[in-house]
């Protein structure tokens, strides 16, 4: 399906918001604090915070420019704020109020007139009427002064990046790391918010995409800092419907409190007030707008704030992390207390779904048993030991060979997860036992890595076999950006004949693209992997996650009518061409000539486009006959057909008889398995290369490192696939005749029986299809 990745409007609808609009102020704050920012009226949005120490403070933040929308959908970039007034009432609880030191205060990063970086602080007090919790405010850009008391130092509104409301706990000392009693929170609301003057409205992207039939995920460890009316908007406005896959994530949701001389979750599984707000508004939210949101839980824990018997652990007693930074810990399913732990907090996350009258959709998210990279399993914390017995065997790698007694204890902790997943099931469906929809995901490039073939006994467990979950879900994204495509074809292989979900049951996720310089190879693969999946009839397909979606302006278009199907007649031109019929390769190159007479010349095509006129090959009426017959059967120019070219149809020079190794597919690298059928013209470095959509099929040979190979298979669009990768390094070579794909040039056919009998041949042009790949 066609893509775009949209990096700025070009001429797409826009409206215009009034400045300082609820839904595009955030939120930023140090942890282990925890802030965020819900709308609750259309001039007005709440932030509330939770604090742990004297010194944290949260940023209740404007951005002059939008960095965190999708390029479509983003307010305009206006740094002046010169003779603009923002107005709003203020009421606040919990935090220091406006009339004390440390109140809240408007911080302006900009620059002065001399274009020098500045920030002037503007006490809100200062430009106050009413009581220090709950104020009328007006602050006129042009006439603000910085300082404690007025007057004082005239700021400069004229170029300004951002500017935030400062929160604190009472009794705030600034830098101070002493622990608050217990946890504070804090709230702030800024209602009738209005923006009166010179330049008071922003243009922004007004783009409704029509629906593409695909579905969207996102995290709260992302968004946490942005209103829930935000992303919904984005979401719907960018043609996703049906369901928002929102993983809560594993850092931001969970409340704090002492413990092991730090502060670890609460062990009562307790929700953190800025959380409970943002989700509740989430799903209110996403509920208007005809979303339904699958709330998604996983086993890992953000490590600093993760209890030391709760982590999984291998052999040596090193904990289980992941690879971001910070890392996450991975929970243990044999320690009782972090599986009560992970059932309440699933539990509680999926009632806040019927507090707002959200059906129960929760997704149990990559359960597995950690593996270190150097393959030892974390098997081994305390609990898990216990539950195997009190002396497992250990297992050193999981990439040399397994005896029985390590296969047997595989089998052991994959019963053991799935048990553990399945008491969260349980326990979240005691909320709608008759319609809540549980979904199990899984990660195929870790849980079935070809090095770790016993790994699927613990990590893929038969105790998770249809009909265990409602909906399995599966993300390989490792393997698909890698381009991968055979291990990819394989694991789904084997996660059907191991689990048995019908697809009907089954949800995919594609993506996702971690560093943005990765956005142009990357998104192609995620877009055609969701038509795999389609064709796979998988009908609930995600892209993972709105985050890189929006930064790279990945943009997915609904099918047009008549795109739908490729109108193309996989038939041979039916008359054969004489020496009289004419080829025109044609390519198309803009030639600047500069002052001085030289040239500067820009190939627009990496490949030439053929025509051919076959006129002069007809040789009887007869002849004419069939080729107005087969113009007709075609509509004119509507639908396609295959010409053989007679002056260059094979792999081994123009015409001469194919061998395996005519031409260089590509060099494997072991991941790498489908390559592009391609003709190469000239000598190397840099060939002009061809690619080969439609070949004689039953012609083709494939050789590796020049052995003759039988282990592919032909893919449409001008592809061949590999059961398994080639070995890196290796050559990759094939032989081949083909065709041309064509069509007629145009809607009319002229022919005239005197000028034909006269000796007068035709003219029937024919242009070569540029086929979509």
């Amino acid at each position: 399906m066609a893509y775009w990745l949209a990096r700025k409007r070009n001429g797409q609808d826009t409206t215009h918001i009034q400045r300082f609009d609820p839904v595009y102020w955030t939120v930023n704050f140090p942890r282990p604090m925890m802030a965020s920012v819900t709308t609750i009226a259309p001039d007005a949005l709440r932030v509330d915070c939770e604090f742990l120490h004297r010194g944290e403070l949260a940023g209740l933040i404007w951005d002059s420019a939008d960095t965190l929308d999708h390029p479509l959908l983003a307010y305009a970039t206006d740094r002046d704020y010169m003779r603009t007034t923002l107005r709003f009432r203020w009421k606040s609880g919990g935090i220091v109020p406006l009339d004390q030191p440390n109140g809240p205060t408007l911080t302006i990063e900009g620059r002065d007139t001399a274009g020098n970086p500045r920030s002037w602080y503007v006490r809100l007090w200062n430009y106050a009427t009413g009581t220090p919790e709950d104020a009328e405010i007006v602050l006129p850009f042009s006439q603000l002064e910085s300082g404690y008391g007025l007057p004082g130092e005239p700021i400069h509104p004229g170029d300004i990046d951002r500017m935030f409301i400062s929160l604190v706990p009472p009794n705030f000392v600034p830098g101070s790391a002493a622990r608050v009693t217990g946890v504070a929170t804090g709230w702030a609301e800024m209602s009738g918010i209005r923006c009166e003057g010179h330049r008071a409205m922003l243009e922004i992207g007004d783009v409704v995409l029509p629906p593409h039939g695909e579905q969207i995920a996102t995290g709260y460890d992302d968004g946490y800092n942005q209103t829930p009316a935000r992303l919904v908007r984005s979401i719907e406005a960018l043609g996703y419907r049906g369901r928002i896959l929102h993983y809560v994530g594993m850092s931001h949701f969970f409340r704090l409190q002492d413990g092991e001389g730090r502060l670890v979750v609460a062990a009562n599984s307790a929700v953190c007030t800025p959380a409970k707000n943002w989700h509740q508004d989430f799903l209110t939210k996403a509920r208007a707008a005809a979303f339904e949101v699958v709330l998604s839980l996983s086993y890992e824990v953000l490590a600093e704030h993760c209890p030391a018997a709760w982590q999984q652990r291998a052999h040596g007693g090193e904990p289980a992390r992941t690879g971001w930074l910070p890392p996450s810990a991975l929970l243990s399913p044999a320690n009782a207390q972090a599986m009560a732990w992970l059932k309440m907090a699933a539990y509680r996350l999926a009632f806040l779904q019927v507090l707002a009258d959200h059906p129960v959709r929760f997704q149990i998210g990559e359960p597995w048993w950690w593996v270190m990279p150097d393959g030892r399993p974390c098997l081994y914390d305390a609990a898990a030991v216990t539950a195997f017995g009190g002396s497992p065997p250990v297992i050193a790698t999981m990439r040399a060979a397994l005896g029985p007694a390590e296969t047997a204890l595989l089998d052991q902790a994959g019963a053991l997860l799935a048990q553990s997943t399945a008491g969260i099931a349980q326990h979240v469906r005691t909320l709608d036992p008759a319609g809540a929809e549980i979904a199990l995901l899984v990660f195929t490039p870790t849980i079935l890595d070809p090095e770790m073939p016993e790994l699927k006994r613990a990590n893929l467990p038969l105790g998770w076999a249809h009909p265990a979950f409602d909906r399995l879900q599966l993300e390989d994204y490792d393997w698909l950006t890698a381009g991968a495509d055979a291990r990819r074809k394989a694991a789904l292989a084997e996660v059907d004949m191991r689990l048995g979900y019908p697809s009907a049951k089954q949800d995919y996720l594609s993506g996702f693209v971690l560093n943005p310089v990765d956005a142009e190879s990357f998104w192609p693969r995620i877009d055609s992997a969701l038509d795999q999946a389609r064709a796979r009839g998988i009908t609930r397909r995600f892209v993972w996650a709105l985050p890189q979606v929006s930064r790279d302006g990945y943009t997915r278009l609904a099918p047009a009518k008549e795109d739908v199907v490729q109108a193309f007649d996989d038939i041979l031109f039916p008359l054969a061409l004489g020496r009289d019929a004419s080829v025109s390769p044609e390519f198309s190159t803009t030639v600047a000539t500069t002052a001085s007479g030289h040239e500067r010349r820009n190939s627009l095509w990496s490949d030439a486009r053929l025509r051919f006129d076959v006129g002069p090959g007809i040789r009887s009426e007869a002849e004419l006959g069939v080729l107005i017959a087969f113009f007709r059967a075609r509509r004119g120019p509507a639908r396609g057909f295959r010409l053989a070219d007679p002056f260059d149809f094979s792999s081994n020079a123009m015409t001469g008889t194919p061998t395996p190794t005519d031409q260089l597919l590509g060099i494997g690298d072991a991941t790498r398995s489908v390559f592009d059928l391609v003709k190469n013209y000239g000598d190397s470095p840099d060939p002009q290369k061809r690619v080969i959509t439609r070949p004689r099929i039953e012609t083709i040979a494939v050789s590796i490192d020049g052995a003759p190979a039988t282990n592919w298979a032909w893919r449409e669009g001008g592809r061949i696939e590999f059961d398994t990768a080639p070995p890196d390094g290796a050559e990759v070579r094939a032989g081949y005749l083909f065709d041309v794909p064509v069509r007629f040039a145009e809607d009319r056919l002229d022919v005239s029986g005197a000028s034909f009998t006269a000796g007068e041949a035709p003219s029937v042009p024919l242009v070569e299809i540029r086929e979509e790949r």
